[in-house]
């Protein structure tokens, strides 16, 4: 038996169907096939999880319990598996104070060089860290931003005090604050705020401690007399105030604006720390350059007693850039990056390690990029293998399925129709395969020709948000627009301006869903309520009976279905409630059928299944949406939390879908999705149109963009390279325009 190969026999995690499979080590092996076939519950429920499973069984009990808990997969066995790093597109988790400086530790390198040659001396390398007290802007405890009250929010001037002029719960007419004012003597209670005289004003609002002359008999005699700024301030912005709830916190949310902390400027750093520089510039004004330019810094600085440290944040800064992502400042906060972006930095971290025989393991990561970056990520993912790893790629992109040494394709559907392999082996063989990947790799690529005519149009004038050159550009209603460019070329940020101006449109990203564990398909198009009164219909028993969240909740589980056991040192065990049998159930709620079938019956229907099974509209048409977006594979039952950002994505098009006259706005929906999927999504985009629907769409799949009806391409290159517009007009222009990189790469799609 080779010990050059991992050998996988019978797994039978999720839909896999007792697949076997050998992996060459050391290797490139791509995994293809149509959303839901079977590609992560192999890759990363199997390979991935076992491998990260007996690495963490080496460690004591005190520190495994401080793991992430891994279950053993259902497989027969598995052999000769290496480490396993996962490089996935999950955003890297990190509070405010989370940077891309922080996350990847060129901020530490950064802190050691300004501690050693910054001038003047303020410290080592902890003081220049923005989370230790001694370098922090006190004003805003490191955080860069403070809360900043709205006064024309909070205080209507055109009323009284007596009319209501405080704009906030308990501030209100009547409310136990707003006595504190009226009672104070400081204030005609009728008078109009916007007459009142610079004294009054100063009272009303900035006062603090004032000694009141002549309060009403009913101000409280211990209490002191504070302005509404402070009080406000010091009620609420405390970390934990417990009356920030309910209609209090919409209404904080109006009232309450994040910006940019007067005292540092948002740097985050203290004077102190400010006032050391390296040829005149401090830590944070290299934190905010972008990276290609703070490269070019780094490289002015000659200092041989920190040639290894310069050196060091040299080959990090290059990485970052080799990977696209010189647009990037270190200041950036890791909460606002994109999937893709996410996932580029995890592997930063990994380039120009010394260790080797590692299995990498990537989720799509082409995601975010440009046609023109992913060669440098195929670059990347090549230079892993040659020092002598083995690289495991989920993906759909035809450009990074071609370095493929080995190529496993998986289906032939997805759910129950997937879990098999239905071909193993080259780039050129899986070409002439039979399958759907195969089929979509050789067919003949196109453009549209015939393009809708603009009804009207929404404008954008002058703007400069983030890297945009103060651009102005017409987007045509009831067409579909493509926006294009490479990442961080100003795409997103153009949208942000037109939604900065029409303030209604439809935005279907990638974002997590509100919801609980308990929380699914049935649930989120709101079926389960039509189901259940079916039930009840159906029995003459009580709706509630049917929700595992209500009275039909299994006693034993709480309606979860499995019971954890928190082992202390040890790992925790979870274990399917025998009360119920693991369906979350009382055993008496599963003697009620509609059909021939229980509750939970229904719920492990795939929604292609249910569509079948019901009739009625208000079950079906969200059924039939649902699979009008490729989402038929999926069971009724399943929890959110486990989506995909695609399958999210696609969740809340189908909830979208019958509206007229709306702007939709789409942030790379082919995400997740296969070759063969994305003409049903073209589909769905026409039919929003002819629905009268402006639909506008951020994309770099050539499918998509080969499709528009109107083209907006950003550029010429990424962060203060782009916010341009470099073309504008029909895609068949495009492919001529010499200085459209989206052009060049459409013209080389085409003549695929």
């Amino acid at each position: 038996m080779s010990k050059d190969e991992i050998i996988v026999k019978g797994a039978r995690e999720n839909n896999l169907k007792g697949v076997s499979v050998t992996i060459p080590k050391k290797k490139i092996t791509v995994f293809t096939g149509v959303s839901g076939s079977g590609k992560s519950s192999l890759v990363f429920d199997t390979i991935a999880a076992e491998s990260q499973r007996l690495l963490n069984e080496t460690y004591d009990s005190f520190i495994r319990h401080r793991l992430r808990q891994y279950g053993k997969p259902e497989v027969d066995s598995l052999e000769n598996l290496a480490v396993a790093i996962i490089v996935n597109q999950k955003k890297i988790e990190g509070n405010a104070r989370s940077t891309v400086g922080t996350v990847t530790d060129i901020y530490s390198l950064l802190r050691l060089l300004f501690s050693r040659i910054g001038t003047p001396f303020v410290g080592y390398s902890n003081v220049f860290s923005f989370n230790n007290p001694q370098g922090m802007c006190p004003f805003c405890e490191g955080l860069g931003k403070r809360n900043i009250i709205d006064l024309d929010e909070l205080i209507d001037k055109e009323k009284s005090l007596n009319d209501g002029a405080i704009r906030f719960p308990t501030f209100e007419v009547g409310g136990w604050r707003w006595t504190r004012y009226v009672y104070s003597g400081l204030f005609d209670n009728d008078k109009k705020i916007k007459d009142y005289t610079e004294e009054e004003w100063h009272n009303l609002v900035y006062a603090n401690g004032l000694k009141l002359t002549k309060p009403d008999p009913r101000f409280p005699k211990t209490g002191s007399y504070e302005g509404i700024l402070p009080r406000f301030e010091r009620t609420f912005f405390k970390k934990e105030s417990k009356e920030i709830t309910g209609k209090n916190a919409s209404r904080y949310k109006e009232v309450v604006k994040q910006g940019v902390c007067p005292e540092c400027g948002g740097s985050r750093l203290s004077p102190k720390v400010l006032s050391c520089k390296i040829h005149g510039k401090n830590i944070a004004d290299c934190c905010s350059m972008e990276i290609d330019d703070l490269l070019q810094f780094i490289k002015t600085i000659e200092n041989t007693s920190v040639t290894p440290l310069l050196d060091a944040i040299t080959r990090d800064l290059e990485n970052l850039i080799s990977i696209g992502l010189g647009y990037l400042t270190l200041s950036r906060e890791t909460s606002s990056l994109s999937g893709g972006e996410s996932q580029r930095i995890k592997l930063v971290r990994h380039l120009g390690s010394s260790l080797t025989d590692l299995t990498y393991i990537f989720d799509e990561p082409s995601v975010g990029l440009h046609p023109n970056d992913v060669a440098r990520l195929n670059n990347l993912l090549i230079e892993l293998r040659d020092k002598g790893n083995t690289v495991l790629i989920i993906e759909h992109d035809p450009d990074v399925i071609a370095i493929a040494d080995h190529i496993i394709d998986m289906g032939i559907g997805a759910g129950k129709d997937g879990g098999n392999i239905v071909y193993e082996g080259d780039f050129e063989g899986l070409k002439k395969s039979a399958t759907p990947t195969g089929a979509y790799l050789n067919r003949k690529n196109s453009i549209k020709e015939k393009y809708r005519k603009a009804s009207d149009y929404l404008f954008i004038e002058d703007s400069s948000l983030h890297n945009l050159k103060n651009i102005s550009v017409r987007i045509p209603k009831e067409v579909l627009t493509v926006i294009t460019g490479v990442a961080g070329s100003g795409k997103s940020s153009l949208v942000k301006s037109l939604m900065l101006r029409y303030k209604d449109p439809v935005v279907i990203d990638q974002s997590t869903i509100r919801g609980s564990k308990r929380s699914n398909i049935a649930t989120y198009t709101g079926i389960l309520d039509e189901i259940r009164a079916q039930f009840a219909k159906a029995h003459n028993v009580k709706q509630s009976l049917f929700s595992n969240n209500s009275d039909g909740a299994c006693p034993e589980c709480k309606g979860l279905g499995v019971i954890s056991t928190d082992l202390a040192f040890l790992d925790a065990v979870e274990v399917s409630c025998e009360h119920c049998n693991g369906s979350g159930f009382k055993p008496e709620v599963l003697q009620y059928k509609l059909r021939g079938k229980n509750i939970t019956d229904i719920m492990a229907m795939t929604v292609r299944e249910a569509g079948g099974f019901f009739s009625g509209e208000k079950i079906t048409l969200p059924l039939q949406r649902l699979c009008e977006v490729g989402l038929g594979y999926l069971t009724l039952g399943q929890s959110l939390d486990t989506f995909s950002g695609g399958e999210r994505q696609r969740l809340k098009l189908a909830n979208e879908l019958g509206n007229k006259g709306s702007i939709y706005v789409f942030d790379e929906p082919t995400t997740g999705l296969h070759g063969s999927d994305i003409s049903k999504l073209l589909k769905l985009f026409d039919k929003l149109v002819d629905d009268k629907n402006t639909v506008i769409i951020i994309e770099h799949n050539m499918d998509i963009i080969s499709q528009a009806d109107w083209i907006i391409d950003l550029g010429p290159g990424a962060g203060k390279n782009g916010g341009k517009i470099i073309f504008e007009g029909y895609p068949k222009e495009i492919v001529t325009d010499k200085d459209s990189l989206t052009g060049k790469h459409l013209s080389a799609y085409l003549n695929h």
